[in-house]
């Protein structure tokens, strides 16, 4: 698959043709989401919390494919951190054009359980730095004619219909993930920035779920299979070389809302 790059789909004039993108979080997904941007054709950086050996693996891979790479660590529930992490790509890599908001939590907690910190972090990481991260990285993006921001939901939160217990939490900062991308996209229409989000489903089984329990998620997927990290890549590259979607929440899910 060709990345576009092209003026007509940025509005842009004059511009080189390399773009840059800045990937947050996400890193086994988020690695196979920029070894697809740098094959075709794009520069990445790659904002890491703890996991340095695998965004270190995944900027050899990137450099590999003859592109530049650039990793930098933040804790996105930091104001600063956030806005120091967009400064520093565009020092490094000159600009920032696609932005792919990817950091997340993901665990469950009794309602009864669950305490004003367990909230606050919960929405800062999920939702507020997908607000900071796309804040700061919009003026780079005016100044260059238009971008692409992505940000990541969840399939129960975009089909408004809660299903699991314990991840109170969890499911308002995801509804709010897709309710920031379409005000966002109301926001930046004019500067030629489309604000999309995926809301990924049955994607890569966890580490720790038993064969049991991925024969059950299998079995309520009308695909019947995980989708594996390619859809979501498959997805990106859609939402980053189409000129006329914006404010949108594409299920990547098997199907699993429509069951």
């Amino acid at each position: 698959m060709l990345l576009c790059f092209s003026d007509s789909v940025y509005g842009f004039s004059g511009m080189p043709a390399t773009k840059v993108a800045l990937i947050t979080g996400g890193k086994r997904i988020g690695a196979v989401v920029a070894a697809t941007l740098a094959k075709a054709g794009a520069d990445i950086a790659l904002v890491y919390n703890r996991s340095r050996e695998e965004a270190d693996e995944t900027s050899a891979e990137v450099r590999a494919l003859g592109r530049r790479a650039f990793a930098v660590q933040a804790d996105v529930s930091s104001d600063q951190a956030c806005g120091n992490a967009v400064a520093a790509t565009i020092t490094e890599l000159g600009r920032i054009d696609i932005l792919i908001n990817m950091a997340s939590l993901y665990a469950s907690k009794p309602f009864d359980q669950l305490t004003a910190a367990d909230w606050d972090k919960q929405l800062a990481v999920d939702l507020r730095a997908a607000f900071l991260f796309s804040h700061a990285a919009a003026s780079s993006m005016k100044r260059n004619g238009g971008g692409r921001i992505i940000n990541f939901s969840d399939w129960v939160a975009a089909s408004a219909r809660p299903r699991y217990p314990g991840y109170v939490p969890y499911y308002v900062a995801k509804a709010g993930v897709k309710a920031l991308t379409e005000v966002l996209a109301l926001e930046l229409a004019a500067d030629q920035i489309l604000v999309n989000a995926i809301a990924p489903g049955p994607i890569l089984a966890p580490p720790e779920m038993s064969k049991e329990e991925s024969d059950a998620v299998v079995k309520s997927t009308p695909l019947g299979r995980w989708g594996g990290e390619e859809e979501i890549a498959k997805t990106v590259m859609f939402l980053v070389n189409s000129d006329f979607v914006t404010g949108e929440t594409i299920r990547v899910d098997g199907g699993r809302h429509v069951k």
